[in-house]
């Protein structure tokens, strides 16, 4: 019961993602249990449900952001989050079909520091487990029975159309010497921003919020998506492994062209010109050769440069968020979980 004249109070950003779990977790469980058996298999496994044999695994599935965000934009235009919830189920299938897919197209060994379900039951079955989790989610949206679940599909296809023109620029920029930031922060509109955009965007639909709403609160999270992708660059070479899960400087090992690293090629500098020589030679790089890359890179600015942009989308994200007039205290937690994702340990 809220007493007359008190204003709820903002949640800690951590009781909201554990608030956004309880809500995503039955439904998504119950969703995933539809799939036919080996899909069904690699998609638990995948999402840290149980090990490779199906038994009960502790394994965390991540902090579900996509989901959260679904939710709180929903609340933000004072509708209700449990309508919302397909919705919110929907973005992590396909969140969760991305990443099966990336993990193929870029060849990680480990995920949340566990074997990738590539490398445990193989390319072919990763891959068709992650179409079959993109089929469901378009399943619980067209199943929900919300007014405006025919919108929100249109809404999340443009999401996953985005996303793969995204993917498939950043399998280019892997065999071409030539990215420019330019296309290279294209390429993170179309792989992050486009469905953390889309996640909002949806929330504020399901929640029943007016044209201005959706609108403001999708542009907000394609600039939170975009400040997400840099933070996730910048932890793609200097993050530390407890918190990303993969070794440091894996990015640099697979050699991608990510923001940081592309600035640095691009900058004209001493530094620069050092990187992309070593960057584009043929023998494979020592522990030594990934620790210089990394010191070129922040010599020749990319570093820098990158969490200038991270900062500067963040503070556009607020902007539009301000402009959707939010509705209190989903709005404040909407803008200290953009802050959390943006601000991460790099």
């Amino acid at each position: 019961m809220v007493t007359a004249g008190v204003r709820p109070q903002a949640r800690p950003v951590s009781d909201v993602l554990a608030w956004g779990r309880r809500v995503l977790d039955p439904l998504l469980h119950a969703s995933v249990d539809t799939l036919p058996a080996s899909m069904r298999r690699i998609s638990g496994y995948h999402l840290g449900w149980w090990d490779e044999h199906g038994r009960p695994s502790e394994i965390a599935g991540g902090k579900a952001i996509r989901p959260a965000l679904t939710l709180l934009c929903a609340q933000a235009v004072t509708g209700d989050p449990d309508a919302a919830a397909p919705a919110a189920v929907a973005v992590e299938l396909v969140h969760n079909h991305s990443l099966l897919h990336d993990d193929v197209l870029d060849g990680d060994v480990t995920r949340r520091r566990r074997t990738t379900a590539w490398s445990m039951f193989g390319v072919n079955p990763a891959i068709l487990a992650g179409d079959a989790l993109l089929s469901l989610a378009f399943d619980v949206l067209a199943t929900s029975d919300h007014p405006a679940a025919a919108e929100g599909a249109r809404i999340l296809n443009t999401a996953v159309l985005n996303l793969l023109d995204g993917q498939s620029a950043d399998v280019e920029f892997e065999s071409r010497a030539d990215v420019g930031v330019t296309e290279c922060l294209a390429m993170a509109e179309g792989k992050t921003a486009a469905l953390i955009s889309g996640s909002c965007a949806l929330g504020a639909l399901f929640g029943d919020g007016s044209p201005r709403q959706v609108a403001a609160l999708r542009a907000f999270g394609h600039h939170l998506g975009m400040a997400f992708q840099l933070v996730d660059d910048l932890l793609g070479i200097w993050g530390d492994p407890a918190v990303t899960g993969k070794p440091v400087h894996s990015d640099l090992d697979s050699r991608k062209k990510s923001l940081p690293v592309v600035a640095a090629l691009t900058s004209d500098t001493t530094a620069g010109r050092e990187l992309s020589a070593l960057y584009h030679r043929d023998q494979p790089f020592s522990e030594s050769d990934l620790q210089h890359a990394a010191e070129l890179i922040e010599e020749a600015g990319g570093r820098s440069w990158t969490k200038n942009q991270a900062d500067d989308q963040l503070t556009q994200a607020l902007r539009e968020l301000h402009t959707a007039g939010t509705a209190e205290p989903a709005g404040a937690e909407l803008a200290s979980l953009a802050k959390l994702v943006t601000h991460r340990d790099h």
